[in-house]
C-alpha cells in the first residue's frame, strides 16, 4: 500500500511516498480503508522536528482522518463496526484509565489530560496511508449521509476548539469571545464552538478573504491583525471593557495584543505558539483584573460524538480549502506553511 514517510527531519522535501506492507487487524483492532486525512500544524512540526522531543524515524504523519471498515479482527464485531461502515479516526489515544478510579468521573471526560495520552502521527505512526489498523476503541461510526472528506478535517481541531471553548475556557451563553486567526483550522472550529454555545464572537485574520470566511462562520466583526492597532478596535467593540474569552493559539506574535483586549476576570487559552514560544506577562495586570491564562493541549474524547452530530446536522461546518491526492503531501505541507490555506487541506490516498 502507499504510504506517507518522514525519513527524516527538514522542508516538506523530505516527504517520501512509500510502498509497504498493508496491515492486519489483530485482536481488537479494526482495518481501515482510508477515505480522507487532513493537514494539520502539528504534521509540518513533526517533519521539522519538534524542540526536546525525538521523534522515532521513520514516522507516518496524519494526526486524523476518516474512513471505512475494510476487515475486523477477533472480538470486534456489529453492529458499530460493520464491514463498509464510515468510522472517523480519532487523533488522540491513551493506554491507561486512572481517571476511571475517580467516582463518578467518566475517564473519556479527562482522557486528554492522562499522562500517557498520545497524538497519531506524533506519538506513533499516523494515517497518511491507503490502510491503517486502529483499535475499535478509537473509531467513531459516522452517521449515514455524512461528508466523510469533510468530517476527515473536523476531529483534531474540533476536538481542541471544544477543549479550549469548553473545557478549559469554560464559555457561558452572552459572553464575548475573541478567535485569533479566526480562518485557520482551529480558529475556524472555535467561531462554530463558541457560537454554537450562545457567545459573541470577535475574530482575527491576516486578508480580507480571511476576514470573509470568518464572518461567514459566524463572528461578528473581524480585525486584522497585521494591523498593530487591532487590540484597539476589541476594546471598542466592548466598550471598553475587554472580552470574557481569548482563544489564542498563535503566539509571541498576537501575545501582547490578546492580553490587552482580556476583561476583568477574563481567561486567556492558548494551544498553539506558531509564531513564537516565549511571551511576556505583566504580573500585575493579570493578578489586579483577576484574569486567568490557561493551557489546553486538545480536548476530551466524550465531545466527539457531539461534535459530529453537529456536523451532521449542519451546526458545525468543518471548512476544507481543497482536497489533493496523498502523493502530493509535500505541496499540502508547502501551502499551508505559506499560509496559503483557508480552513484544512484534506489528502485522498489511492488518488
Amino acid at each position: 500500500m502507499q504510504a506517507i514517510h518522514v525519513a527524516e527531519h527538514g522542508d516538506p522535501s523530505v516527504l517520501q511516498v512509500v510502498d509497504i506492507p498493508r496491515p492486519e487487524p489483530g485482536p481488537g483492532e479494526v482495518l481501515v480503508r482510508v477515505l480522507g486525512v487532513s493537514i494539520n500544524h502539528l504534521d509540518l512540526w513533526v517533519r521539522r522536528g519538534m524542540p526536546g522531543f525525538d521523534i522515532p524515524l521513520p514516522r507516518i504523519p496524519g494526526c486524523d482522518g476518516a474512513g471505512e471498515v475494510v476487515a475486523c479482527g477477533e472480538g470486534v464485531g456489529a453492529p458499530n463496526l460493520e464491514i463498509g461502515q464510515a468510522v472517523l479516526l480519532e487523533p488522540g489515544f491513551r493506554m491507561s484509565v486512572t481517571a476511571a478510579n475517580a467516582p463518578g468521573v467518566d475517564p473519556d471526560e479527562l482522557d486528554h489530560l492522562e499522562d500517557d495520552y498520545s497524538i497519531r502521527g506524533e506519538h506513533s505512526d499516523g494515517f497518511d496511508a491507503e490502510y491503517v489498523v486502529v483499535p475499535a476503541t478509537n473509531l467513531l461510526a459516522l452517521p449515514a449521509g455524512i461528508d466523510v472528506q469533510a468530517v476527515a478535517s473536523a476531529p483534531l481541531v474540533f476536538l481542541t476548539a471544544w477543549g479550549l471553548v469548553h473545557f478549559r475556557g469554560q464559555v457561558k451563553a452572552g459572553e464575548r469571545v475573541l478567535v485569533l486567526a479566526g480562518s485557520s483550522g482551529v480558529g475556524s472550529a472555535a467561531i462554530q464552538v463558541a457560537r454554537a454555545a450562545g457567545a459573541e464572537v470577535m475574530a482575527t485574520a491576516g486578508s480580507s478573504e480571511k476576514s470573509a470566511l470568518a464572518t461567514e462562520l459566524g463572528a461578528t466583526i473581524v480585525v486584522d491583525h497585521y494591523d498593530p492597532e487591532w487590540p484597539k478596535q476589541v476594546q471598542q467593540w466592548t466598550g471598553g471593557k475587554g472580552v470574557d474569552l481569548v482563544v489564542e493559539h498563535v503566539g509571541a506574535a498576537t501575545w501582547s495584543g490578546s492580553m490587552r483586549c482580556l476583561a476583568r476576570k477574563g481567561r486567556l487559552v492558548t494551544c498553539g505558539a506558531t509564531a513564537g514560544a516565549k511571551v511576556d506577562l505583566v504580573l500585575r495586570h493579570l493578578f489586579i483584573k483577576n484574569q486567568s491564562v490557561l493551557g489546553s493541549t486538545m480536548g476530551p474524547r466524550s465531545a466527539l460524538p457531539k461534535i459530529v452530530q453537529n456536523i451532521a446536522e449542519g451546526i458545525y461546518s468543518p471548512v476544507v480549502d481543497r482536497v489533493m491526492p496523498l502523493s502530493k503531501v509535500a505541496e499540502a505541507h508547502r501551502l499551508l506553511e505559506e499560509k496559503k490555506v483557508l480552513g484544512k487541506i484534506v489528502l485522498v490516498p489511492g488518488s
